[in-house]
């Protein structure tokens, strides 16, 4: 995967990109991530790639322009490739891993990364998705993009380790992680579940499934409103709910 960021502040994704997973994903060539600091694309020579809005307003805009050419140069270093292209933006759909896995199937993600009062309406013209990482308001569109960047990564072919591990990640099943438990047996009188040191496969999976949608139920039940219970699955819903009662 090719992943493109157009940033004013390139000098924040040097950590967070080289590191851990997403770095070595990087080595392994399972993902080449440039950044762009599109005041190389200014207006002119004070090195200007905002203006105030028409109609007044507070604060100031990015501009259209910087963005439509810096475009165009990533363009011309991978024409070949059909680009899905991110704008970072409060407004924009409240990120899932839903979106993650959608933007892993793509071959080249671009993300604009804002800053000041907002854009210049003209700019979505050139975006396929608009994203936030939440309700609230970061400085610019920085921090979100790593988030997006870091859930999308790690779910390429060979960027994590151990691939069975991304099956059973919270949202990915649609339902919260169940508990896990490593070694010792017990620690100060907390002890691991019998379950699973039982050897009886069944069983653990019965476990880890029941578990999993008694932690949903108790911590985001918003997610079980949509979701498609079993007939077995129903059945433990029941149990766990007269189990709170």
């Amino acid at each position: 995967m090719q992943i493109d960021v157009l940033s004013l502040f390139p000098e924040m994704f040097e950590g967070p990109m080289n590191t851990s997973i997403i770095g070595k994903a990087q080595e392994k060539g399972v993902a080449n991530i440039d950044i762009t600091d599109f005041r190389k694309f200014a207006v002119n020579k004070h090195g200007h790639v905002d203006d105030y809005p028409y109609g007044g307003g507070a604060g100031m805009l990015l501009r259209v322009d910087p963005i439509h050419d810096a475009l165009e140069e990533i363009e011309r270093k991978h024409p070949d490739t059909k680009k899905r292209v991110i704008l970072m933006d409060p407004a924009g759909e409240t990120f899932t891993q839903k979106h993650a896995e959608s933007f892993a199937e793509d071959a080249h993600l671009i993300f604009i990364c804002g800053h000041y009062e907002g854009y210049d309406e003209r700019i979505r013209s050139y975006v396929t998705d608009e994203i936030s990482v939440g309700d609230y308001v970061l400085t610019g569109g920085e921090l979100g993009a790593m988030i997006v960047i870091d859930a999308t990564v790690r779910l390429l072919e060979d960027a994590v380790g151990n691939e069975a591990s991304i099956t059973g990640d919270s949202f990915s099943t649609g339902l919260l992680e169940y508990p896990q438990y490593t070694r010792p047996a017990e620690y100060k009188g907390m002890k691991v579940p019998d379950v699973l040191m039982s050897g009886n496969h069944a069983k653990i999976a019965d476990w880890k499934e029941k578990e999993s949608l008694r932690r949903t139920y108790e911590r985001r039940s918003d997610m079980l409103k949509n979701y498609p219970l079993t007939p077995k699955q129903a059945k433990w819903l029941e149990e766990i709910k007269a189990e709170t009662e």
